[in-house]
């Protein structure tokens, strides 16, 4: 079992920044990717960004390569997602999950059905 726990969301103004938490506990040591996920209201969920448990080797969509950057504390567990020069297209509920198996196909860290287990979600609203 993974336990995820987003944090960070919130309301802020086109061009600014947020950063996102994502905190892992229990089995982390099996974790894969561990990815972050959006969905705005009336859209399927989509792959946001992604980083490789054992070397922390980011991936990202491109609709936020640039401006999203993902790091690690590996001490806490923990995975943050710096968001900057934030778009009103940025909406939407975020969330953390968690990949246990091997990934290896190219792109495959972008596909949703692939995740174990998921956070609760944390409200990103951007304002024009």
């Amino acid at each position: 079992q993974v336990q995820l726990v987003e944090s960070g969301g919130g309301l802020v103004q086109a061009g600014g920044s947020l950063r996102l938490s994502c905190a892992a506990s229990g089995r982390t040591f099996r974790i894969y990717f561990a990815s972050w996920f959006r969905q705005a209201p009336g859209k399927e969920r989509e792959f946001v960004a992604a980083i490789r448990w054992s070397d922390g080797s980011p991936y990202y969509a491109d609709a936020v390569k640039g401006r999203f950057t993902l790091s690690r504390d590996n001490a806490k567990n923990t995975v943050y997602l710096q968001m900057n020069n934030l778009k009103p297209e940025d909406t939407a509920v975020y969330y953390c999950a968690a990949d246990l198996d091997y990934c290896l196909g190219s792109g495959c860290y972008s596909q949703k059905l692939r995740y174990d287990y998921w956070g609760q979600g944390t409200q990103v609203t951007v304002s024009s």
